[in-house]
């Protein structure tokens, strides 16, 4: 039986998304903003919760309609066959969102929702009262447009929640995110991966996962677990079959690094519990002293905002010093996280790309510096107007501490 599904992502992770889905072979139908509509079987349901590495929640598809009055809410969502998935003494509550539509006011939503899945119910159970206390079945509305889409959500705790990082510094980012900011720098077996800036290792680890090949869903539950009609069968082979693909062989190596020694043991106690120690080195080093030892390399990093970790002075200082000893590593490739729209001016040099990505409510951009200087005509910013772009993004994986200062570093 084919089934439509809808998984969320967030802001400007949707073609990465849309690949992913395409990799395990199912059909993408439409995109939006923050979420990717498709067709699979019943598998499906296992196999994206285990695999997706950018998608937030997964979501089976009840159906969509126009609904600009409530009444026209009420009867689309009566009309759809409920009954397939909850039982009568399951649990369904209700909860959603509503964009750019008539119907705006998410608590009349949510209970002319509830009202109309309970008068289905009542339909086909005969029943005048639903005690809700077997298997939990979240139903999510999105009404975008005037357009009501009834979901249920498949996931449970949020996707980017892989079940490594138990503990986080003050500003973690978010796992689907490191994931995002690891693939679009490209890591490969043949260049060393370095987060100078580490925080607690979650663009390492990720790093380390997807070259590895290790399902970021492997090792947690999820809510359709519980759903009778997936059978058990299908989430011991999809696990089977992650673990089997794991290549425990590849020569890929990264390196995590940060002069707080609170967020190197951080770094390494996320790192035995995602697996990936035989990977990822973590150890104490200043941003600002890092060397290429003669090695091919790619830097990426999340450094503090100057909001939530650090002054703004201190960050703007941080990116100006950023910016002159980067320009010593060779040809090594630049990858730079951050809110200030001014980065590239403090950096000195413009970059060869820069992407919108989203994150809770902060402004980023993704910061990309893979031509040699040289081969650029040596042009750089001085002092320059930068150019801005808009978008948003989440918070540092940064400790907050002071960058620099005479503290010896050993490698560790």
């Amino acid at each position: 039986m084919e089934l439509t599904y809808v998984a969320t992502c967030l802001f400007g992770l949707e073609k990465l998304l849309g690949e992913e889905i395409d990799a395990l072979g199912y059909r993408r139908i439409d995109t939006m903003d923050g979420r990717v509509t498709f067709t699979g079987d019943a598998a499906a349901i296992v196999r994206t919760n285990i695999g997706l590495r950018f998608a937030e929640r997964v979501y089976i598809s009840l159906g969509s309609f126009r609904a600009e009055t409530f009444e026209q809410l009420f009867e689309g969502t009566r009309a759809l066959p409920w009954e397939n998935w909850i039982g009568a003494r399951d649990a369904f509550p209700v909860k959603g969102h509503a964009i750019k539509s008539k119907l705006f006011s998410l608590p009349d939503c949510q209970s002319i929702v509830k009202k109309a899945v309970v008068e289905r119910l009542k339909s086909v159970y005969r029943l005048g009262w639903f005690e809700e206390s077997s298997v939990l079945y979240q139903i999510e509305f999105f009404i975008f447009k005037d357009v009501a889409t009834l979901m249920i959500d498949t996931s449970g705790t949020p996707l980017h929640k892989r079940g490594y990082r138990t503990e986080a510094n003050g500003a973690p980012l978010r796992e689907t995110l490191a994931a995002a900011l690891a693939a679009i720098a490209r890591p490969r077996e043949d260049v060393l991966f370095w987060d100078p800036m580490c925080g607690s290792g979650t663009i390492a680890i990720e790093a380390a996962m997807q070259m590895a090949n290790i399902a970021p869903g492997l090792h947690r539950p999820f809510a359709a677990e519980k759903f009778p009609q997936i059978a058990p069968a299908l989430w011991r082979d999809a696990r089977a079959e992650a673990e089997a693909a794991i290549r425990a062989d590849s020569a890929f190596e990264a390196y995590a690094s940060d002069i707080d020694p609170a967020a190197v043991q951080l770094t390494k106690d996320n790192c035995r519990r995602a697996g990936v120690t035989k990977w990822v080195k973590a150890f104490e080093r200043d941003a600002r002293q890092i060397k290429t030892g003669g090695r091919r390399g790619t830097v990426v990093c999340n450094p503090p905002y100057g909001e939530r970790l650090m002054t703004m002075q201190e960050a703007e200082t941080l990116y100006r010093e950023m910016g002159r000893h980067f320009a010593t590593l060779d040809a090594w490739q630049i990858y730079v996280l951050t809110s200030h729209e001014g980065f590239e001016r403090l950096y000195g040099r413009r970059a060869d790309k820069v992407r919108k990505l989203y994150n809770g409510m902060i402004p980023c951009s993704y910061y990309q510096f893979f031509k040699p200087k040289d081969d650029r005509g040596g042009k750089s910013f001085g002092d320059r107007p930068n150019r801005s772009f808009d978008g948003r993004n989440g918070h540092s994986d940064k400790q907050g501490k002071p960058f620099g200062g005479k503290k010896q570093w050993e490698k560790k």
